[in-house]
């Protein structure tokens, strides 16, 4: 050690040789309110901290429910317990601020609903005219969530940026593009007259247009995470597939609106679809890595964002969904002599096997997550729970398109038993969501996605 820089104030080890009383002093000043001061302070000035080490685990007290520390300070809620159900209640100009993206999860699992439905083997009557109904009822939902999303940004200047920045919040963002997956299949199922020329061109063209945008979420999402995020492997959850989900599910949609097109429109969209349900299943077989490799070196997910685990059920499934689907969308007098590699007539017998194959993948997330959830249930109402819906209806579409190919009644039945229990499902989390507001559990500072609750942890 050199002595004659014992004076400078810069270098940390000597000064604290040199100066030991003012140190002392120094740290009395410095309280543990005021570093988290601090680290608000900073993160206002650097708004891109916001979604990095301000709202990290480390960032947040190691307890679950109270680690809602730097959110609490922000709006001033020191004093105030927000799982305490006598705090204190906010007005809707208030609790507008923490309208997150999550909501689109409402929209995509009613509008699944409306899907599955339609699908059923086992038809009575009037049951398309309640699918219809249901569909009706997601295009009225998700205009809502759009409203209050839009008077989110409009009334709380800044929080738009925030959102689609934030290392919790921004990962659903893409439910919008799921939610309005859901609508184009929705109109194709129950609007789109099949002898309606322009009707069918018309949802070509959404088609095209969905794979545009879900593509450029998929490649800039993923690209900033990269870029400005540093997440722990003991953190990973299923929200991390969710900018790939938008673009795999350009394949379900493919399968479903390939029938109806022309042989000119069908073929490219079926090979685009084949394309982008290849690309999301095979980014979600990497998240699979990380997500076993969390699982096995941190344990389950918190109790209450087990629920999350049914997301993994979904890519499998959607996929197995898809391939049967553009399989039969492909035109029965399709020239198998120009140019095809592989002969027709075997093409929709490997999709059955590969749906099988894909099949069998989501009912082992499936078993998974119920056990996950049964062992310890979540305590309070998140949006995630709506992902007990979702995934789950890919899951029971798959089971039902392969009972349809097999010719197997028994599967056809299974399938339907689940579609019961989906119902199920969907109205007792519909029930909890609406509770949850009511009561304000939910859209309250420091209680959805838009902070870092290191319940993740």
């Amino acid at each position: 050690m050199d002595n004659n820089n014992a004076s400078v104030p810069n270098k940390p080890d000597l000064y604290l040789t040199a100066e030991p009383l003012f140190l002392s002093t120094q740290l009395g000043k410095h309280t543990s309110e005021q570093i988290a001061k601090d680290e608000v302070d900073e993160k206002d000035s650097n708004p891109s901290m916001s979604a990095t080490r301000v709202n990290s685990p480390d960032a947040s007290i190691h307890e679950g429910k109270e680690s809602h520390d730097i959110e609490k300070r922000e709006n001033d809620l020191d004093d105030i317990d927000i799982y305490d159900p006598n705090r204190l209640k906010f007005k809707l100009s208030r609790r507008i601020a923490h309208f997150t993206w999550a909501w689109f999860t409402l929209s995509m699992s009613t509008g699944g609903l409306a899907l599955l439905i339609y699908a059923q083997p086992h038809q009575f009557p009037g049951l398309r005219q309640i699918g219809f109904v249901v569909y009706i009822a997601n295009i009225v939902i998700f205009v809502a969530i759009v409203a209050a999303m839009i008077m989110r940004f409009v009334v709380h200047k800044g929080t738009f940026k925030t959102s689609i920045t934030h290392s919790r919040e921004a990962f659903f963002v893409p439910t919008i593009f799921l939610a309005i997956a859901t609508l184009i299949t929705g109109t194709q199922r129950y609007a789109i007259p099949r002898a309606t020329t322009s009707a069918v061109w018309f949802i070509s063209a959404l088609f095209w247009g969905y794979v545009a945008a879900s593509l450029f979420v998929a490649i800039a999402q993923y690209s900033y995470v990269f870029r400005t995020h540093n997440l722990g492997l003991q953190t990973m959850m299923p929200t991390w597939i969710l900018p790939i989900f938008p673009i795999m599910l350009s394949g379900t949609i493919a399968s479903v609106i390939a029938e109806t097109q022309p042989q000119m429109n069908a073929i490219p969209i079926i090979v685009v679809g084949l394309t982008c349900q290849g690309l999301g299943l095979s980014v979600a077989f990497m998240m699979y890595a990380h997500m076993v490799g969390r699982l096995m070196s941190q344990g389950m997910p918190n109790r209450e964002h087990r629920a999350g685990l049914f997301m993994n059920v979904g890519p499998p499934a959607f996929t197995a969904l898809a391939i049967i689907g553009m399989a039969n969308g492909l035109p029965d007098n399709l020239d198998i002599n120009m140019g095809m590699v592989l002969d027709m007539t075997i093409i929709r017998p490997i999709a059955v096997v590969g749906a099988i194959f894909l099949w069998a993948l989501s009912l082992w997330w499936f078993g998974i997550a119920i056990v996950s959830v049964i062992m310890s249930p979540p305590q309070y109402f998140h949006l995630n729970w709506w992902a007990m819906a979702f995934p789950n209806t890919g899951f029971i579409l798959a089971t039902i398109s392969i009972g349809n190919e097999l010719q197997h009644e028994g599967i056809r039945w299974f399938a339907t038993a689940l579609s019961i229990c989906l119902l199920f499902t969907y109205c007792f989390v519909l029930y909890n969501l609406v509770r949850a507001v009511i009561i304000q559990d939910i859209m309250y500072p420091g209680r959805d996605e838009d902070v870092m609750d290191n319940t993740d942890n």
